[in-house]
């Protein structure tokens, strides 16, 4: 968590082994390859572990793709042996998981991202990156591009999600009141560096550092306001 330009889309790009970096980087225990080998076997493994949900969901989907093709472009990449059936299926069962249910979208899979609203295309998204079955999804302001009540509805899901499938989530925002439904531990960064972390519980409810402290108290609003 961290106000705009703290560094925290950097970092991300860094553990999505889009951007050079320094030290050691590993996902499970395995070691990324700097960009420049991006499409190493070894890189290609671990991108399909970990996957991302970026910001704007108008932006993030191709506007001359369909659904199922959106959807099911990662299965051409990572599960290649697989017929047109297989994947549509895989694609059918992966928007039921977000919501999206052929039986509510009539046509659903033909459909363009045009069609749907923020809060539909977001789900798009999510499902676009479930489908490979990652371990991680790097979630870039999954919800701040959205109206207050569909982000609650998705962050819903991501919950939900997370607990049937056991997954890890690395969150960006600089909203606070997300970090304390989301996440389990947080990173307080500013200007490229980590000022504080621990447990949600601990930062949220002790925060050490003063900058910390100016977040949660920004964050708080009076009982009586």
């Amino acid at each position: 968590v961290g106000e705009s330009g703290s560094g925290k889309s950097t970092l991300a790009q860094a553990i999505l082994g889009l951007l050079p970096y320094g030290g050691q980087l590993q996902v499970g225990g395995q070691a990324w390859q700097q960009p420049a080998m991006r499409n190493s076997p070894a890189n290609q493994q671990l991108r399909r572990r970990v996957q991302v949900v970026f910001q704007d969901p108008f932006s993030s989907l191709s506007p001359r793709l369909t659904v199922e093709e959106i959807v099911g472009e990662g299965l051409k990449v990572h599960e290649p042996a697989l017929g047109p059936a297989e994947r549509r299926a895989r694609v059918e069962a992966v928007l039921s998981e977000v919501g999206l249910a052929e039986a509510q979208y009539p046509r659903l899979l033909d459909r363009y991202p045009h069609e749907f609203s923020g809060g539909q295309r977001q789900r798009l998204a999510i499902a676009r990156a479930l489908i490979v079955q990652p371990q991680v999804l790097v979630l870039d302001e999954p919800t701040s591009a959205l109206d207050v009540t569909i982000q609650q509805q998705v962050l819903g899901l991501l919950q939900r999600l997370q607990k049937e499938k056991g997954l890890s989530y690395l969150l960006i925002t600089h909203d606070v009141d997300v970090i304390r439904a989301m996440a389990h531990n947080v990173l307080v960064m500013k200007d490229g560096a980590v000022l504080e972390h621990g447990s949600v519980d601990q930062v949220m409810e002790a925060p050490q550092h003063p900058y910390t402290q100016r977040l949660v108290a920004a964050a708080t609003v009076p009982e009586d306001a």
